[in-house]
C-alpha cells in the first residue's frame, strides 16, 4: 500500500474536520466498494474454477464416476459431489 500526504489530495477545510476526530495517526481509507473486484477476478482463478467445475459436471454426465473424477482432479469425493450437485449453474 502506498502512502499519500493528505495535504496533497484533500482540501484544507476537510483536513481540519478530520483532525477533530484523529490526529497524528495513520488512517486507512478503503477503496469504493463499486470499484472492487470479486475474489479471483484479477488473477483469473474465478474463471479457471468455473471452467474446471463445468468440465467435472460434463464428465460426470458422460458417465465418469465420482471416484475417478476425484482422483483425476486431486479432489475429495465430497468436493466432487458438491460441484456436481450444486443447484445454481
Amino acid at each position: 500500500m502506498k502512502y499519500v500526504r493528505v495535504d496533497s489530495v484533500l482540501p484544507e477545510d476537510l483536513i481540519k474536520e478530520i483532525q477533530k476526530y484523529i490526529q497524528g495517526e495513520y488512517i486507512y481509507i478503503p477503496s469504493c466498494p463499486e470499484s472492487r473486484k470479486k475474489w479471483g477476478e484479477k488473477s483469473n482463478n474465478r474463471n479457471y474454477l468455473k471452467n474446471r467445475n463445468a468440465d467435472i459436471c460434463r464428465r460426470y454426465m458422460a458417465g465418469q464416476t465420482i471416484s475417478s473424477l476425484a482422483e483425476e482432479f486431486y479432489l475429495s469425493d465430497s468436493s466432487i459431489k458438491k460441484i456436481i450437485y450444486k443447484k445454481e449453474r
